[in-house]
């Protein structure tokens, strides 16, 4: 996917209704996961991302802090995010409990 002609969200969207079920692409430009939800708000905020799994099912709900995703929207306004982390990393990461 071609990030360079996508749209930054602002600071004012980065709000959970706009960015639950977002697509998480990984550094290798590859879908790692979808926001699940979003803990607080502002600065300190994280998303919950599910890794792994098939169609929902036995996906593993990771915890990343909100600013090291960024979230754009595409041409066709739908939103996602990309991230440094690759999908084995994110993998190895505790795992979120609700």
């Amino acid at each position: 996917m071609d990030h360079i002609n996508q749209v930054r969200l602002t600071a004012n969207e980065l709000t959970p209704a706009t960015l639950e079920g977002a697509t998480v692409y990984g550094a290798d430009n590859h879908n790692v996961g979808k926001v699940d939800h979003v803990h607080g708000v502002g600065a300190g905020s994280q998303a919950i991302i599910d890794v792994g799994g098939f169609l929902g099912i036995g996906a593993k709900p990771v915890a990343v802090p909100l600013s090291d995703l960024q979230f754009m929207r595409d041409e066709d306004g739908d939103i996602h995010a990309i991230t440094a982390w690759t999908k084995d990393q994110l993998k190895d990461m505790p795992e979120h409990s609700h």
